[in-house]
């Protein structure tokens, strides 16, 4: 996505003009589902979308629920409590004993792409839900032992990984915007890490966002992972119409 006009470039976290772009990702479930199958997941693992977060509703839908994806807009409301809580350092983690795998977002407009990543990236089976040498298995792989920036590094470098995408974000039910163009819809990730914690994933900010443990059997369609995610991300956005009310959410699932 793109900043909004009237930030300055030291709150920006958005990439430079000169950084490589993607074409803005439909919020389409068959769409993600056909790329993430191209990328190399498992034909077991879909994308599906959610019509409410209420907690009466998700008997409706199939799990379980490794993440959930909200696609928002962006307003100065929600960029204010942004740059208030990434005042913290940047985030340098790297490794096995990562409770979760982040990535920076250093490509324009990829947004879509990289919730989809990290919601794959953090399934807790996706050792056995991902092709072996894939596109996908093998950034995953690779990035275990890389900091973000060099995880960044490797998305942007990744030849397979653009072209598969270019193709699948050109497939929507709706004309594809330029990978140049402005746009201020953007996707944020919920998944649960193996610390047992509700993390938030978005690689826009300056680090993954715990947001409060959750229980052992729960996943991301249950009622404290909705209450302590998607709902409270939302809630906190309830004097921005805008945000509490223009967005849609699907969720990676495994039926």
């Amino acid at each position: 996505m793109a900043a909004l006009t009237n930030l300055s470039s030291t709150v920006d976290p958005d990439p430079g003009p000169a950084a490589p772009a993607f074409i803005p990702l439909e919020c389409n479930p068959e769409l993600m589902t056909d790329l993430i199958h191209q990328l190399g997941a498992s034909q077991k693992l879909e994308i599906q979308q959610i019509w409410s977060l209420e907690p009466s509703e998700m008997e409706f839908y199939a799990r379980p629920a490794h993440a959930l994806m909200l696609v928002f807009p962006v307003t100065a409301t929600y960029e204010t409590a942004r740059m208030a809580e990434d005042t913290k350092t940047e985030y340098s983690g790297k490794g096995p004993q990562e409770p979760v795998m982040w990535f920076k977002q250093t490509i324009k407009n990829a947004c879509g792409f990289m919730a989809l990543l990290h919601a794959v990236a953090n399934v807790p089976s996706k050792d056995t839900l991902l092709e072996e040498g894939s596109t996908l298995h093998k950034i995953i792989t690779e990035s275990v032992d890389l900091g973000p920036l060099e995880r960044a590094r490797l998305l942007e470098n990744s030849k397979e990984l653009a072209d598969a995408y270019k193709v699948a974000a050109s497939s929507g039910d709706t004309a594809a915007p330029d990978a140049e163009d402005q746009v201020d819809l953007h996707y944020v990730c919920f998944v649960k890490g193996s610390d047992g914690q509700l993390w938030e994933l978005d690689g826009r900010r300056a680090q993954p966002l715990a947001r409060g443990l959750i229980g052992d059997q729960e996943d991301m369609l249950g009622e404290n992972a909705l209450t302590l995610g998607a709902k409270k991300f939302l809630e906190d956005g309830k004097d921005n119409k805008q945000l509490s009310e223009s967005f849609a959410a699907v969720a990676l699932i495994e039926p």
